[in-house]
């Protein structure tokens, strides 16, 4: 009996709690007199890392339906620009909509080189990301383009609620209508039919190409407001703003447990996986090591969320 519980028993399923606990006790021991555990750098945690979860939850529908999303990173740095521009030339709601029409218009485009014409999602959206990244550095010529707008700047980003940053809210209100939508609705649970299954999900009736271009267009929708948050967070439109986000959020959602091939996706485990990306980038920051030391390591959590994803 007890070794049918222990079969039965997938470690995977809760890898990412463990691991995060692991890495908080190492970094809390190793870094306590450099003010790890002060509630200042806890906050900032969740602070630096809320782009990245708002991201990240979208990225967990998209790979839920078992594609991929490599162009959210340079939807980001663009919409930031984007709104920054606007912002400046035109005022709040303009700017707002100018940096969320640009996560529409490349969602919609992605959606439908991926669901329509068939081009693989990696190959369609890696090419997509070289082209917002290379518009936003044109219409800038590689310059920041900064944002007075105070209104602008405590919504997306700089201001507070109390004594919590406004940030936090923006990552657990994303990371709660994700919940919602992917456990609770009926676009949630064709999401995962479509990932799971294809064929059989057609032959159930569900759309799956709608499934898809609505998965592509969310996922950059989401990362045009990610591309706001940067934007009011450091008070600055640039192009930069994004770039490798993307690799981040993937990292997240599959050492939170979401199944590469699709077919299954946790958006609290994703949450926690955005948070240990964090955490780690927090503590080597604390620990004094250099950026590309970051770098390597950032890489070696891609491959080990890789080695560990659940196996369909």
């Amino acid at each position: 009996m007890k070794l049918n519980i222990f079969k039965k028993f997938d470690w995977r399923a809760t890898f990412i709690y463990w691991m995060f606990a692991g890495i908080f006790l190492f970094f809390a021991i190793l870094l306590h007199d450099d003010g790890f555990l002060t509630s200042n750098n806890l906050l900032n945690i969740f602070r630096q890392t809320a782009t990245i979860t708002v991201m990240a939850v979208a990225m967990t529908f998209v790979i839920s339906s078992a594609e991929i999303d490599l162009s959210i990173g340079g939807v980001a740095g663009l919409s930031s620009v984007v709104g920054a521009i606007m912002l400046r030339d035109h005022g709040l709601i303009q700017g707002i909509a100018g940096g969320l029409m640009i996560g529409l218009l490349v969602g919609s485009i992605n959606g439908l080189l991926v669901s329509r014409i068939g081009i693989p999602s990696f190959l369609a959206t890696l090419g997509m990301q070289g082209v917002a990244l290379g518009f936003a550095a044109l219409i800038t010529d590689y310059r920041p383009i900064p944002i007075l707008n105070e209104t602008f700047n405590r919504i997306f980003g700089s201001g507070t609620v109390g004594f919590f940053p406004g940030l936090l809210f923006w990552s657990f209100g994303a990371v709660f209508i994700g919940w919602v939508v992917l456990t609770k609705t009926t676009f949630g649970r064709r999401v995962l039919a479509t990932g799971g299954n294809r064929d059989a999900a057609e032959f159930n009736g569900i759309d799956t190409k709608n499934v898809k271009f609505k998965v592509m267009l969310i996922s950059s929708f989401v990362a045009s407001i990610a591309g706001l948050l940067y934007a009011g967070r450091l008070q600055t439109g640039r192009y930069e703003w994004g770039a490798g986000d993307e690799l981040s959020a993937i990292a997240a959602v599959i050492l939170g447990g979401t199944s590469l091939f699709g077919g299954s996706g946790t958006i609290v485990g994703t949450f926690f996986g955005a948070l240990l990306v964090g955490l780690i980038n927090n503590g080597l920051i604390l620990a004094g090591l250099p950026v590309s030391q970051q770098q390597i390591i950032r890489g070696l959590i891609i491959i080990l969320a890789v080695a560990l994803a659940r196996k369909k």
